[in-house]
């Protein structure tokens, strides 16, 4: 049975042992951790680099920060095209009023984005109401204000579909006639005959709204990169500064940092890595931050991101590391890799051996120590996975480690040694309880034989499977918060036993 080390040791249990065979295991973790190192970023390195984009986004920064690395990184050269435009892309999406009142100050440059294009002169400009009412939209908005505003100057550019055009009183008092503009040849019109309208305020108040970035979205992204590199306008920066600050730093990383090649994402790390302190105050199994601030503010100068596609490999993306490396199909590399945590264990369970791991890690840095606590954890869902197959197997495992849990299907508390612990004393409470215990193993009966008449039906390896999931638990690891099934436990379990280990040696170290 796999051992957890979920017994605190104490101070004075570690001793001088010659016989400790405490430098045969380090190696050995340093040795796992070059194996699995190299299977990351050999061929899952790009799923690896997702994994870590992923858990950047969990990392807590301020505002004024956040700004300040992405500003730094917009205004860097070599220009990182696809990255402003990812970022320009979010705009269009998430606030696109932002570069609309920025259009609309321009609106005159869209001229030229109409000309010769009648499929969007279509889009923009056709969309009068109905009803006849005057809730036109966008461009149709803008061109019948204009026309009647400025009928004297523009009237007789409007082309009508009817046998003959219609007059400004005619259409004030029938509006919905307006559906009947010709608006492709009305529009052409205007581009040769009335510059005025495209300088108006009722085109440029057509624009505020944004929506007209949807039109062409490539069109629109090249003219702001154009704003902000070739003419550097003041307006457009603080418009995408603004956007920086109000965003949160998570919606910018996951849409922004996968746009980066391996030389910009380290440059990036590098920046992010000013705004940590080198030391941790506590450890959340649950939040990358803890441990991630502690590694980024080492990442000074460092133009590979090798090691930190393993450290989030081994703590965040156990399961999915678990699957690279049965998917990557090496079976000599397997069973060197399964040989290796055996052997990692069996030194581990002699003597003092775990004490004197901790003990000397309490010495190290704290990004070491997370390296080889990550790796040790990652052995322990390595070997979860690989011989807890069963229910049983896996109830052992929590009596052996004094993990306290509860069936799903039977609320009461079963210690580590298996024996269930009643909270009602009193003899009319376990009347009651005996009564429903009594109901519910009638359904429960009843249930098993449905199951059994459709148990007919599969063979024996789909039966063992069946079996093999059907039992879940509620476990004190969590204070019984949450439902685990085999699925879901060497990952849990892995990250709990680190996130154990680590409040030891930081309670040390205070």
């Amino acid at each position: 049975m796999v051992n957890l080390f979920l017994s605190e040791p104490k101070l004075n249990d570690v001793v001088a042992d010659n016989s400790s065979n405490i430098d045969v295991i380090l190696p050995l973790l340093n040795k796992l951790g070059s194996h699995i190192q190299s299977l990351v970023t050999r061929g899952g390195r790009s799923e690896a680099r997702l994994w870590l984009c992923s858990a950047l986004s969990t990392v807590s920064i301020s505002p004024r920060k956040q700004l300040s690395v992405f500003m730094k990184l917009l205004r860097s050269k070599p220009r990182k095209l696809q990255f402003v435009s990812q970022l320009l892309t979010m705009i269009f999406e998430k606030r696109p009023r932002k570069l609309g009142s920025l259009l609309a100050k321009r609106s005159y440059i869209l001229e030229k984005f109409f000309e010769g294009h009648p499929k969007r002169i279509l889009e923009w400009f056709s969309e009068f109401a109905y009803d006849g009412g005057s809730d036109h939209k966008h461009g149709a908005k803008a061109l019948a204000q204009f026309a009647f505003t400025n009928r004297d100057i523009c009237w007789d550019e409007l082309e009508w579909r009817g046998k003959h055009g219609q007059s400004p009183a005619v259409v004030a008092t029938k509006p919905h006639y307006l559906l009947d503009l010709d608006v492709q040849r009305t529009i052409e019109n205007f581009l040769d005959n009335v510059p005025e309208f495209w300088s108006s305020k009722e085109f440029a108040e057509s624009l505020k709204d944004g929506q007209v970035l949807f039109l062409d979205t490539k069109f629109f992204l090249d003219l702001f990169i154009g704003f902000m590199y070739e003419e550097d306008l003041n307006d457009v920066w603080d418009a995408v500064e603004e956007f920086l600050t109000e965003e949160s730093f998570s919606s910018l990383t996951q849409h922004l940092l996968i746009t980066l090649d391996e030389c910009h994402l380290c440059r990036f790390l590098e920046l992010l890595g000013n705004y940590f302190d080198p030391s941790i105050e506590s450890w959340d199994s649950g939040d990358s931050s803890c441990w991630l601030g502690v590694v980024l503010s080492k990442y000074v100068d460092t133009e590979s991101i090798d090691e930190l596609l393993l450290l989030n490999s081994i703590i965040n993306q156990g399961r999915q590391l678990l699957r690279l490396v049965r998917d990557e199909n090496l079976n000599d590399e397997g069973e060197l890799l399964k040989e290796n945590t055996e052997e990692i264990f069996r030194g581990l369970e002699k003597g003092s051996s775990f004490s004197l791991i901790l003990r000397d890690l309490s010495k190290m840095k704290h990004e070491e120590v997370i390296r080889l606590l990550g790796i040790l954890s990652w052995t322990i869902h390595f070997r979860l996975a690989e011989e807890c197959q069963t229910p049983d197997s896996w109830e052992l495992l929590f009596r052996e480690n004094g993990i306290e849990f509860r069936r799903s299907s039977d609320h009461s508390l079963l210690s580590h040694k298996g024996y269930s612990e009643e909270s009602e004393s009193d003899s009319d409470s376990r009347s009651r309880a005996s009564k429903k215990r009594h109901k519910r193993e009638k359904k429960k009966r009843k249930k098993q034989k449905m199951r059994a008449i459709d148990d007919d039906d599969l063979g024996d390896d789909e039966l063992v499977g069946l079996h093999q999931t059907s039992r879940s638990w509620s476990l004190s690891t969590d204070g019984f918060s949450a439902t685990w099934t085999s699925v879901d436990l060497p990952e849990h379990i892995a990250k709990y036993s680190l996130s154990t280990w680590m409040k030891w040696l930081l309670a040390r170290q205070k």
